[in-house]
């Protein structure tokens, strides 16, 4: 185990986000963020686009978190941060701060993958050093679990509902972690909470790249997806193991495999059928139905091709 993940380097380091915010129980999210606020000692400015996080985490006047904090709208956290940045280097030269602070900004599928893309790719485009966090739901979760770019087809939500025409949502999701590596950014992974070592160490890749860095993380979600409450962690590592989800990470131009997805790589882990995935949430229960399962089928096809490219990529 190395240095950054050891468990007794962890326990002795300070929480940055802390008990007393209103997230569901079984929330992934509380758990991506301490997990990745761990993986650096330095000071950490945070910015935090509106979404279940957000609200959840600010109900004035308390607050979850232990560091500088700046609430953003939806569109614009990454925009947010680069003002910081910018203004802290500006303070820097002038030798006005002498601290080494890192920037983080953590934003859901909606704010990330739709409405503040825009700020996102002008971020990394500038080269800005932050990383960005994206917890990935799939759905805008806060405002009554409407469909995004990041939803998976066959999901139903509240704007793409199943019935006896439509299967859920009909797109398949943007792969948004390709189009940021589409930047040539220096960093960039997919991370599970399930994998703390997986997920801490590519967090501290991120705080160090001298550069833009992107984390896009599945973040379970128990009303959204209708599943217990307590299987949050276990569905997240379900997500790696069909390789709906794989774990990889792209640095300087490099592609791997890691963790779970880099052992069914290797043949000592068996790649398990998207049907058990399906089979996990009540937002796919409709596709287990005759009628639909032409759309489980496309799924299961769509999953097989991704992962064929993934190996590819990472010469597999």
């Amino acid at each position: 185990m190395s240095t950054v993940t050891s468990l007794k380097v962890l326990s002795e380091r300070e929480d940055r986000y802390v008990e007393g915010h209103r997230l569901c129980a079984g929330c992934a999210e509380p758990i991506i963020a301490r997990q990745i606020l761990m993986a650096t000692e330095k000071p950490v400015v945070v910015s935090n686009a509106t979404g279940c996080f957000e609200v959840s985490s600010s109900i004035y006047p308390f607050t979850s978190w232990n560091v500088p904090w700046i609430h953003s709208a939806f569109e614009n956290a990454a925009a947010t941060i680069s003002g910081v940045e910018a203004a802290y280097l500006s303070l820097k030269r002038q030798g006005k701060i002498t601290e080494d602070i890192r920037f983080i900004t953590f934003g859901g599928d909606g704010a990330t993958y739709d409405i503040g893309f825009q700020a996102i790719s002008g971020a990394i485009e500038r080269g800005h050093r932050f990383m960005y966090v994206c917890l990935n739901n799939e759905a805008y979760m806060n405002t009554g679990i409407q469909r995004s770019g990041a939803t998976s087809r066959g999901a139903q939500t509240t704007t793409c509902p199943a019935g006896t025409c439509i299967p859920g949502k009909r797109e398949f999701p943007k792969d948004l972690t390709k189009i940021i590596i589409a930047h040539d950014l220096p960093y960039a992974a997919q991370a599970s909470p399930h994998n703390y070592k997986d997920m801490i160490e590519k967090s501290a890749k991120g705080f160090e790249a001298n550069g833009p860095a992107f984390l896009n993380v599945i973040s379970p979600c128990p009303r959204g997806w209708r599943h217990d409450s307590a299987k949050t962690i276990e569905i997240a590592k379900l997500a790696v193991e069909t390789c709906v989800w794989p774990l990889y990470e792209f640095e300087r131009g490099e592609w791997r495999l890691t963790g779970e997805s880099l052992r069914i790589a290797e043949g000592s882990r068996q790649k398990l059928p998207v049907s058990d995935w399906l089979k996990s949430q009540g937002r796919f229960g409709h596709l287990t139905k005759e009628k639909w399962k032409f759309v489980a089928d496309e799924i299961q096809a769509n999953v097989d091709s991704k992962w064929q490219e993934l190996l590819r990529l990472c010469k597999h």
